[in-house]
């Protein structure tokens, strides 16, 4: 079945940097547009980024744009997601999910996630 796996997250001050990686298995990674969703605390589900199968095209919700770069290596059925300038309302649970690029439509998060908390 798929399993997403997410990693990489942790504690970081404002300014900072983080990767996350997400592990795919159980279908054809390269098949499927893929993206990042976040979930804060108290708040419900946001997208974040998206990434076309064969990882040309990418788009990112407004508040992220310039400073996340959403990327993919299909040979290692891996996405990652890049954030630099990390702020206070970047922390959530960061999930990756399958993605419908034409229709913006992002699956339910089917992993556990990884937490992110940016603060000082």
């Amino acid at each position: 079945q798929v399993q997403l796996v997410e990693s990489g997250g942790g504690l970081v001050q404002p300014g900072g940097s983080l990767r996350l990686s997400c592990a795919a298995s159980g279908f054809t990674f390269s098949d499927y547009a893929m993206s990042w969703v976040r979930q804060a605390p108290g708040k419900g589900l946001e997208w974040v980024a998206g990434i076309s199968a064969g990882g040309r095209n990418t788009r990112y919700t407004d508040s992220v744009k310039v400073r996340f770069i959403i990327s993919r290596d299909n040979a290692e059925n891996t996405l990652y997601l890049q954030m630099n300038n990390l702020k206070p309302e970047d922390t959530a649970v960061y999930y990756c999910t399958k993605y419908n690029y034409y229709t913006e439509a992002a699956d339910a998060p089917a992993g556990q996630g990884t937490q992110v908390t940016v603060s000082s």
